[in-house]
């Protein structure tokens, strides 16, 4: 049986036909290990004597957002990341300086550190990345887990972080403002309680719709919610909506709009599988990646990976799966187009492609570890949900 949660992200389909397994992951901080994989040329280039500094930065208990937020408060030192991890998790990964100049050997915080591994003349980028490698401990099991191989064809969902996980309304947000419903938009960011959230932070969104005094509400709000915080400050000297959506940075804001991307995309994909389409390989008049993540036609090469399209304004309607997009845009009362927006144009989106399945390496389940290595911008909740299928996925760590 699929959860509500997964349902109302896109998820309504599973790949395998493994049992349920109770367990949880992320039960403690170091559960949950996620490390960053860079190209080994990548890393050679890091003999520079001078340049753009790269630092390790280790963090548990805090999301990258924050932490880097922290050091530029703290230090002064404006440091920029190849991807995003969460707070509950103990995580690796690559950050730099974007401008040349000195910096400090270790900068180091209550709940993270990050440490200098050298400079590079050209700032790294996501294409210097590979993926992340995990190690991931499932605690409270009641049965072993699964024979599974590895071997498996998963779909390549987007995840629940990437909707906010317990309070998963980043593409309501995102579909809010492509309808130009800003209103809306600040009710989801402001007020809307979810019923999978803690009750502290429902009781700081009731506040919040309540507007009794502004300024008593933000000095009530925890440290996490300084989007709200910013939102309810530019609102007590500006009521324009727009205005306030406009004060939310933009990659915050771009961000929404690729979450409800990523929203079809789930949809696209679950929708296809339940008409059984053929998602594990690529067929004639297919698009594809090949071996280098280059985009193409179907060439009949066993290392190509079929790609199912992501929309945007500039969406591409000739492939099979054509049919779903447009069966779910006319659910949702939009159209391509309306994801070219005109109030605000920077968040704009074309569209592209994504990998239909998951490509996944190095699997290994050693009694109640499971060690595997993914591709950048994958998930490992969607694989893990495969193997353990959580009849609720939050409560089991998700």
């Amino acid at each position: 049986m699929i959860p509500q949660i997964d349902k109302e992200i896109g998820l309504s389909v599973y790949t395998t036909k493994y049992a349920p397994i109770s367990g949880k992951i992320k039960k403690n901080e170091n559960d949950f290990l996620v490390k960053e994989v860079l190209s080994e040329k990548a890393i050679d280039s890091f003999d520079n004597l001078d340049g753009h500094a790269v630092y390790l930065l280790k963090k548990s208990g805090i999301d990258t957002n924050h932490a880097l937020i922290d050091i530029e408060k703290r230090y002064g030192l404006v440091l920029k990341s190849l991807g995003l991890k969460d707070a509950n998790a103990k995580t690796e990964q690559y950050v730099y300086t974007y401008k040349k100049i000195n910096s400090l050997e270790e900068y180091t915080g209550q709940k993270y550190s990050a440490k200098r591994l050298g400079f590079v003349e050209k700032p790294i980028s996501k294409k210097d990345m590979l993926g992340n490698y995990f190690e991931i401990r499932v605690s409270d099991m009641n049965e072993s887990l699964p024979s599974f191989t590895g071997s498996e064809n998963i779909l390549n969902f987007f995840g629940y972080q990437r909707f906010g996980s317990k309070r998963p309304i980043t593409h309501l947000v995102g579909k809010s403002i492509i309808k130009g419903d800003y209103e809306e938009a600040l009710e989801y960011l402001l007020s809307f309680s979810s019923k999978y959230d803690s009750e502290k932070n429902n009781e700081m969104r009731k506040l919040i719709s309540e507007r009794k005094s502004e300024s008593e509400v933000i000095e009530l709000l925890p440290f996490s919610m300084d989007i709200e915080r910013n939102l309810l400050k530019q609102l007590s000297s500006d009521s324009d909506s727009k205005n306030a959506i406009r004060s939310i940075p933009l990659a915050l804001r771009r961000f929404y709009i690729q979450a409800y991307q990523s929203f079809l995309f789930n949809k696209t994909l679950s929708l296809a599988h339940e008409f059984e389409e053929e998602l594990s390989l690529p067929t004639t008049d297919d698009v594809c990646f090949d071996k280098n993540s280059i985009l193409g036609k179907f060439e009949n090469d066993p290392k190509q990976k079929l790609a199912i399209p992501l929309v945007g304004h500039s969406y591409y309607k000739k492939s099979r799966f054509d049919y779903y997009i447009k069966k779910i845009l006319d659910e949702e009362l939009l159209t391509p187009k309306d994801f070219f927006i005109k109030d605000f144009q920077e968040l704009s989106v074309e569209g592209g492609f994504r990998n239909a399945s998951i490509n996944y390496l190095n699997f290994k389940i050693d009694e109640n570890m499971i060690k595997f290595q993914l591709s950048r911008g994958s998930y490992a909740t969607i694989l893990l949900r495969e193997i353990l299928k959580p009849s609720n996925p939050l409560d089991s760590g998700f």
